[in-house]
């Protein structure tokens, strides 16, 4: 849906005037602006970040409106047709700078977080990838490389995902295995999904912490030459993501749109929240609401 809105209205967009900017909520605002926060707060050139997803639920658990688990089996079905959208658009390759950002297993143990994690399954490293592209071709800006991530817990929460994880890509592929897992949401997603949505105390205890894990090189050190030598970790952190967070940042993109007009890309046209707002005061408005920003470390390796 995003890269195809893209294809169709970017250019009509940038004769009028007019700025369509995807993803505003959860997905992908703190992703998108959280790599740029980082590269802002890192003394050098940010080369790299990969990002851990954690959401902390309250006595009652969490759980999400069977609206997003259609989108999963929708998107997931509909993969092939991301390549050729791709291949119409014709994306020039973002060069990598720096040392390559190794791509982690599908579960693999976060010594930082002593848990497990697995590769965060929603559109932020898409989303992430565009912006960095067009911060690159329209602003020479130093791309980042970026890995996104979630974690799981411990080893029954890996058995757990790896058996409904297979399940799903069996059924997804099949019309009949869609409209059974659209049908029952609930029993396919061990509750996390549901007709219903969370109740309002679900939500009221539900939070989200992103934590960032950036690399570089330090103020005067070429990149094309050796290890990166200095890192940074920050965070966002924020109420229950799908309800709370993402009409928050919803209403703050909204008004870094109507009100930091000067600090806009120069033309209209379709755009990641990243390429849109990365010199608006988007992150102040956001952290005056409850959508927090912060470093937690800078140390020098």
């Amino acid at each position: 849906f995003l890269e195809g809105m893209y294809l169709k209205y970017n250019e009509k967009a940038a004769e009028k005037g007019v700025y369509v900017i995807g993803s505003c909520g959860f997905d992908s605002i703190p992703a998108d602006m959280g790599v740029l926060y980082t590269r802002d707060k890192l003394k050098g050139t940010l080369t790299a970040v990969e990002s851990f997803l954690n959401v902390k639920s309250g006595p009652e658990g969490a759980c999400i409106h069977d609206g997003t688990w259609k989108s999963a089996v929708y998107g997931l079905a509909d993969q092939d047709n991301l390549k050729k959208l791709r291949k119409k658009i014709g994306y020039a390759p973002v060069p990598v700078v720096g040392a390559k950002l190794k791509r982690r297993g599908f579960v693999f143990y976060s010594q930082e977080f002593k848990q497990y994690a697995i590769p965060f399954m929603g559109s932020d490293v898409s989303v992430v990838k565009r912006s960095q592209r067009y911060l690159h071709t329209q602003l020479q800006e130093t791309p980042v490389q970026y890995g996104a991530y979630v974690n799981i817990g411990g080893l029954s929460s890996v058995v757990k995902l790896m058996i409904a994880g297979i399940l799903f890509l069996l059924l997804v592929k099949f019309s009949f295995g869609r409209k059974l897992l659209t049908k029952y949401p609930e029993f396919f997603s061990a509750g996390r999904f549901t007709k219903k949505g969370p109740t309002q105390k679900q939500m009221d205890e539900t939070s989200f912490t992103m934590t960032f894990f950036g690399e570089g090189y330090s103020e005067g050190q070429n990149p094309a030459n050796g290890k990166p030598n200095v890192k940074i970790c920050t965070q966002v952190k924020g109420p229950e993501p799908g309800y709370v967070a993402t009409p928050i940042a919803m209403v703050q993109a909204a008004l870094a749109l109507l009100e930091d007009t000067a600090y806009l890309p120069k033309q209209g046209g379709v755009y990641s929240p990243g390429a849109a707002f990365s010199k608006t005061k988007l992150i102040e408005r956001l952290n005056s609401r409850g959508v927090e920003f912060s470093v937690i470390s800078q140390p020098e390796v």
